[in-house]
């Protein structure tokens, strides 16, 4: 099963950094995934996020306005 993490920012370095961090946590945990950048602010609206970045797994908000480690990422996606 793929997992869909989604990235939800305006493209800003702690969005990258973010990004980076769970691309990295999705490849060391070994499972398959599709990671998408959200940066339209309707879209990031609809998910009730009111900081960013978002780190969204299978369309569940599991961290917003911070930046976690790889590994707290990993446990996220458990």
């Amino acid at each position: 099963m793929t997992i869909k993490i989604q990235i939800l920012g305006t493209g800003c370095p702690k969005c990258k950094k973010l990004a980076e961090n769970a691309e990295t946590a999705a490849q060391a945990a070994g499972i398959a995934y599709d990671l998408e950048k959200v940066t339209d602010i309707n879209r990031i609206m609809e998910f009730d996020v009111m900081l960013t970045p978002a780190l969204v797994v299978n369309g569940v908000v599991k961290t917003a306005g911070k930046v976690p480690s790889p590994d707290d990422i990993k446990a996220m996606l458990a």
